[in-house]
Formats: C-alpha cells, sequence, structure tokens
C-alpha cells in the first residue's frame, strides 16, 4: 500500500478510484472499466507532474522522509557488488545507524559508508533511525583509514536526521567523533563522492559528505538543523517548521545556487520512492562519472583541491 503525504491528496482521490475500478472489473468480467481507468490514469499523472513540479521546501522535506524511498542498503545492495560490511569501531562498539564496508563499484574496487534508517519497526529501531553514536563515526575513521591506505575511492551515502543526541553519545565523545570524521574526510589523499539521498542533517551528515563532489537527489534537504528544531529555536514554536524550512535553503535548488553542492539528481515524478529503480541507477551514472575524473588526480592534489574548497563556500557566503 502506497503512503501518501498530505500535499498527494489529489492523487490519492484519483489512483484510489483507480483501485476501485480495478477490483470492480476484477469481480464483475462483464463490466467494462478500460476507458474509464485509463482516463483517470492520465489524470492522475497529470496531477502529479503538477504538484511535484512546485513543491515548497516544506513538502521537499517531508518527501526526503517518506517511509518509502529507497534507504542505503537498497542503493548499496544495487549498485555495489561483493558488499562486505565491516563492523565495529575498535574502541567501544558497532553502531549500526552507519553501515560501511568494501565492495565493487563497476567493476573497481571502493569503500562505502552510509547511514541507514530502516523500513520497518524493527530495522529503524536497529539502525536508531538513521542516528548514529559515536562509535558510527569512528568505525567510519576507520574505513577511510583503510581506504587511504590502500588508494581506495571512498562513495558516501547520507541519510540522517543527524547524529544521536543522546546522554551516553554525548559522553563517550559525540561531538569530538563527528569533528574526527569531517577532519578524516578532509585528510584522506583519495577520491571522496557523496550523495545526500534523503535528509542531510547538521552534522552527523557532514561528517561522512565532506567530498570531491557532494551531489543530492532532487527532493533531497541538506541543512544545519532540521526545520521543527529550527522554528523551536528562533520561535520558542515547532508549528511554525514549514516557515523555517523556506527561510533555511535547504533545498537541492537553492544549495545548488549558493555553490555547496555540485549536482541534482533527477527522480522520477512523484518522488524516489515511486521508482527506487531509476533513481539509483542515475545516482550510479552520477558516481562513475565523478570518480573518472577524480581518478586522475593525485591524491596531494585532491586533498588540496577538496579543503580549498569547504573554505571557498565560507568566503561565497
Amino acid at each position: 500500500m502506497h503512503n501518501y503525504l498530505d500535499f498527494e491528496k489529489p492523487i490519492s482521490d484519483l489512483e484510489g478510484k483507480i483501485h476501485e475500478l480495478k477490483k470492480l472489473a476484477e469481480d464483475d468480467e462483464s463490466i467494462d472499466t478500460t476507458d474509464e481507468i485509463g482516463r483517470l490514469e492520465v489524470r492522475a499523472r497529470e496531477a502529479m507532474a503538477d504538484i511535484y513540479s512546485k513543491l515548497t521546501p516544506w513538502q521537499k522535506t517531508q518527501v526526503a522522509r517518506h517511509p518509502q524511498r529507497p534507504h542505503f542498503l537498497d542503493f548499496a545492495g544495487s549498485l555495489f557488488d561483493e558488499f562486505t560490511p565491516l563492523a565495529g569501531d575498535r574502541k567501544f562498539a558497532e553502531d549500526e545507524a552507519i553501515q560501511a564496508g568494501l565492495g565493487r563499484f563497476r567493476g573497481e574496487p571502493v569503500a562505502i559508508i552510509g547511514q541507514e534508517k530502516g523500513n520497518d519497526t524493527k530495522s529503524r529501531l536497529r539502525h536508531n533511525f538513521g542516528s548514529a553514536r559515536p562509535e558510527g563515526y569512528r568505525k567510519a575513521i576507520r574505513i577511510m583509514e583503510m581506504a587511504d591506505r590502500f588508494g581506495l575511492p571512498v562513495v558516501t551515502l547520507i541519510d540522517t536526521a543527524g547524529a544521536y543526541p543522546g546522554i551516553g553519545a554525548e559522553e563517550r565523545g559525540q561531538a569530538e567523533a563527528i569533528a574526527r570524521s569531517t577532519e578524516m574526510c578532509l585528510n584522506v589523499r583519495v577520491p571522496i563522492v557523496s550523495v545526500v539521498i534523503g535528509e542531510g542533517g547538521s552534522g552527523g551528515a557532514i561528517a561522512i559528505a565532506t567530498g570531491d563532489r557532494v551531489y543530492m537527489l532532487e527532493h533531497a534537504i541538506y541543512s544545519v538543523i532540521s526545520p521543527e528544531g529550527a522554528a523551536s529555536i528562533l520561535w520558542r514554536d515547532s508549528t511554525r517548521a514549514k516557515e523555517a524550512a523556506s527561510n533555511m535553503k535547504i533545498t537541492a535548488e537553492d544549495l545548488k545556487a549558493l555553490g555547496v553542492i555540485d549536482g541534482i539528481i533527477p527522480e522520477p515524478v512523484g518522488g524516489a520512492h515511486r521508482d527506487p529503480e531509476t533513481v539509483i541507477s542515475r545516482t550510479g551514472d552520477v558516481i562513475a562519472a565523478a570518480l573518472k575524473d577524480l581518478s586522475a588526480k593525485p591524491g596531494d592534489q585532491l586533498r588540496k583541491e577538496r579543503r580549498q574548497r569547504y573554505l571557498n563556500i565560507g568566503r561565497q557566503l
């Protein structure tokens, strides 16, 4: 069953009628509903194209959080062969919010890091809804160190509301772990290609997104804080999240214009959750093109240009 967002009600109504007519035709073969179904399908496609052509930042936030949106494991299963997850930070524990390991991307060995939110209650609890503890970021550091040692490009897929803010995480050095992970991204001498596939929330996202090339899916968001959090801090009113989203410049279009990201990966009409295979394939093509371009550069040059890239963002803004 498809989960419809609030603003998708016109689409929900039309597709609901289509479903009813199909069921009616199945129950009574003497009833021909083909023409009516065809007309409704055209109207549903037109309504979807119209709605998704003018999404507000808050609506994009809802799409980025859609429960049926493809997550890290969906991308990893389709894009990488022989993906071998590596567990633990070798200091304290394993954190399943961050998945990391080695695999092959179109025949070439790569290191892979990403946040996994889960797709049902059990897996969401297991992956802590994609919000990593310090152990997750220290695991990412370990994988990046390994990639640097063996000359493996790094691909990171970002999808988190933010790092886990629990007491235990803070006691074990959450801020330090995020800072060290960001530092490691800046220090390695191998290519890093990052893609925000859903939510890119705060330092929890940038800890693994400080890459040579950074891309976003069309309806992904990337922000220093969630719209709800910003509204709570600025106005002491989380219900003003829509207003905050509009002012924060969190959409792919806004961030491309500001020079924070390098490109936008188009999603199928209706969002990535309606056609995961297409958006995953497009993402693979973008990653492949970026790695081809970056692999020609010496490691010291990559490191220097990556550091300069992030210094320039501050100067431009």
